[in-house]
């Protein structure tokens, strides 16, 4: 069942793609992975899939979106059933339905009510049974959950569903439908949650079901029951319809629109990332006066792209970036490692406000001999550079005093300062100990941070990865903390110049006389090192010998197809 629902969004999303049907043969090749698939078997693979979903339907031999019925329909004109649910639990699937209470508004006047319980076939809880009053003895006697299903259909028929939070009675109401009928629910659906979050924004702040109740004064009062919770959600449907009608909404499909959440209306936006390719590359998202808001990168891009529409778990800055988005900008590259590099470039070019997270390289700070203490400077030494500049002084503060070993090697204060901690505890000083802890972390994350910088100021290594083109490859040699060079090795014998061309910038850098590390080279130092560390299934690391690097750049996995070879692509909106 759930490969199938899979498939069925996915050909949602291609036929929104494509901008209109899309015929048979292609949608069974993208859907099941076919290199050709004839009409008959094409329709014969659909045929499950479109039949369970009321959002597609068959024009002909191709597969469209199906207008929901009654979208167009005035709202006083409309039928709206109102329909609460308790469960057993939070997870359709996992949990099952125990009453299902619904009321009927017809011209906008409170009509038919509809109560049943459901058997679950299982124990209830004690948490369900504390917070409802339902008992097993009661749901043993109830009709059986198919039953119950047929009965709410039946009474529902065409009209508009309203469920407060429907995503969580409707997830419920779907399953079933499904496992009852072979496809979900066709009728409009509005949430009462964002239509109130929308109409109510200025007048307060809460959308419970119990808050909007007391809110509005509604003669029902929820109280974790199915028909009373669906009675205080028609009365306080019946309030919000005036309220939406003053916005200027006339028909379902504005009632639905300003009932939709956030999430909703930036999935909107999801045409955006049609066409973006499979490969691995870098993305930047644009407003409406071509600014760069969000720059990101993607193993995947047409994957990573398409995510941002399918959640509402995304960061405040991103989920800023989203709101003004207007074209989105993609620029394929051929390993991740090689995408993630040109992310970093970008930011450094754009400081885009959605990636405000990543340290700007002006603000890092290096620690300096001043003394018998340390300082943060941002002349450049060979302890840093940092990233926090708050870490940085608390540990500069957790070396006051210290001897010369210890500030030439700062891990050697940390048993003395961490026996200090104890006295300070023993002696019940809380507070001069709470100081001294948040100093001893802040020395600690500092000692980390030299040690993970000494261990790759010390890699000497060339790592290869796929280039762009096809057949290439690309080959970045690191050595004394820096990327030393870049270079494109082509197939056949020009690899071997490319490789003692990048060999003898090696030897030619003096890195010697430069013992510190500037921001940027630290960002790309720590970049390459997390891919060392995880490598990717295409990624080789070789020592900096030519042979070797020769030998093992035959080696690489060839990057794939056409795509690759698309150099930038982009999207208007």
């Amino acid at each position: 069942m759930q490969l199938r629902l899979d498939a069925a969004d996915r050909l949602v999303e291609l036929v929104e793609e494509r901008r209109g049907p899309v015929s048979a043969e292609e949608a069974a090749r993208r859907l099941f992975a076919l290199r050709s698939a004839p009409v008959g078997l094409a329709r014969s693979l659909l045929e499950e899939v479109v039949a369970s979903d009321a959002r597609v339907a068959w024009r002909g031999d191709c597969v469209g979106l199906e207008q929901p019925l009654g979208a167009d329909l005035p709202l006083e004109r409309a039928t709206y059933v109102v329909v609460d649910l308790e469960t057993t639990g939070l997870r359709p699937g996992i949990a099952r339905i125990c009453e299902i209470g619904a009321v009927r508004i017809r011209e906008l006047e409170l009509a038919e009510e509809f109560e049943t319980l459901v058997d679950p076939r299982v124990p209830i809880g004690a948490f369900v049974t504390a917070l409802t009053g339902l008992r097993d003895s009661q749901l043993r006697r109830a009709p059986s959950t198919a039953t119950a299903i047929r009965r709410f259909l039946a009474f529902a028929g065409d009209a508009v569903l309203v469920a407060h939070n429907a995503r969580f009675d409707l997830g419920f109401l779907d399953r079933e439908t499904e496992r009852l009928t072979g496809a979900r629910l066709a009728a409009p659906v509005v949430d009462t949650v964002g239509l109130a979050r929308r109409l109510l924004a200025s007048r307060t702040s809460r959308a419970g079901l119990a808050s909007l109740a007391q809110f509005f004064g509604t003669a029902a009062r929820p109280c974790h029951r199915a028909l009373p919770d669906a009675q205080a959600t028609a009365e306080i449907l019946l309030r919000l319809l005036g309220l939406a009608q003053e916005r200027g909404a006339t028909t379902v499909a504005d009632l639905a629109e300003l009932a939709a959440p956030r999430v909703r209306k930036v999935y909107a936006k999801r045409s955006l990332a049609f066409g973006a390719p499979t490969s691995p590359g870098v993305y930047l998202f644009r407003d409406r006066n071509d600014q760069v808001l969000y720059v990101g990168r993607a193993r995947d891009l047409r994957a990573r792209l398409r995510s941002y529409f399918r959640t509402d778990r995304q960061r405040p800055a991103v989920e800023g970036a989203l709101a003004a988005l207007e074209r989105i900008e993609w620029r394929v590259t051929g390993s991740e490692l090689e995408a993630a590099l040109e992310e970093l470039r970008l930011i450094r070019e754009f400081r885009p406000p959605g990636n405000a997270r990543i340290a700007r390289p002006d603000r890092y700070v290096y620690l300096r001999r001043r003394g018998s203490s340390l300082v943060c400077t941002q002349t450049p030494t060979v302890l840093g550079p940092f990233r926090s500049r708050t870490r940085a002084r608390l540990a500069c503060r957790a070396l006051d005093g210290a001897t010369e070993e210890e500030l030439g090697d700062p891990a050697l204060a940390l048993p003395r300062l961490r026996a200090k901690l104890r006295d300070l505890s023993d002696c019940r000083r809380y507070e001069d100990a709470a100081r001294l802890r948040d100093r001893i972390e802040g020395l600690e994350q500092v000692v980390r941070m030299l040690r993970r910088l000494e261990r790759l100021r010390r890699t000497r290594a060339c790592v290869l990865v796929p280039a762009t083109e096809a057949g290439f490859v690309r080959a970045y040699f690191v050595a004394g903390g820096r990327f030393a060079a870049a270079r494109t090795l082509p197939p056949g014998d020009g690899a071997r110049v490319e490789i003692a061309a990048g060999l003898a910038h090696v030897r030619r850098l003096d890195f010697a006389a430069r013992c510190h590390l500037e921001p940027e080279a630290l960002d790309e130092l720590l970049l390459v090192g997390t891919f060392l560390r995880r490598p990717p299934p295409e990624l080789r690391v070789a020592p900096l010998d030519a042979a070797t690097i020769l030998k093992s750049a035959a080696a690489l996995p060839a990057s794939s197809g056409a795509e690759l070879r698309r150099p930038v692509r982009a999207r208007a909106a």
